[in-house]
């Protein structure tokens, strides 16, 4: 048995595309159209993973866009995605600098939370060593929930 991929339902492809691609950084891999059954499917994968994540030796987040609208509550039950990175402040600052909310600033220098458009959350994990603590994030409260 190997993990394969998480999928998470979306409301609005390109609000998703924008987050999890544009802001968060993922890759968009590929994506298929299924008329008969009315949805999308958008396979993603963290940047330099793509020749593992084709070779499915990389796990991938599968974002599932149904054409009939539909209300999704509870994105809170789901848990969260969770994604290592090289430089935590500088990660929170390009989402910041892009109008995502950080609900749960990185003032340890470990360790993020932030939401999608979809309210998925999406934990963010430095990689290696916790970066010695440095504002504005040491001193920013929690916004919401994670």
């Amino acid at each position: 048995m190997r993990y394969l991929h998480t999928m998470v339902r979306v409301t609005n492809l390109e609000d998703s595309l924008d987050f999890y691609c544009d802001k968060l950084g993922l890759k968009e891999l590929y994506r298929s159209e299924h008329e008969a059954g009315r949805f999308t499917l958008v396979f993603l994968c963290a940047p330099g993973d793509e020749e593992l994540a084709k070779a499915r030796k990389a796990p991938l987040v599968e974002l599932t866009y149904n054409w009939d609208p539909e209300a999704y509550e509870g994105g809170r039950n789901f848990g969260h995605l969770a994604y290592a990175v090289d430089d935590i402040y500088a990660v929170c600052q390009r989402l910041k600098d892009g109008g995502v909310v950080i609900n749960r600033p990185p003032r340890d220098g470990r360790m993020a939370f932030v939401r999608s458009p979809d309210n998925i959350s999406i934990e963010l994990l430095q990689a290696g060593d916790a970066l010695p603590p440095a504002e504005p994030w040491a001193s920013m409260p929690n916004v919401g929930v994670w």
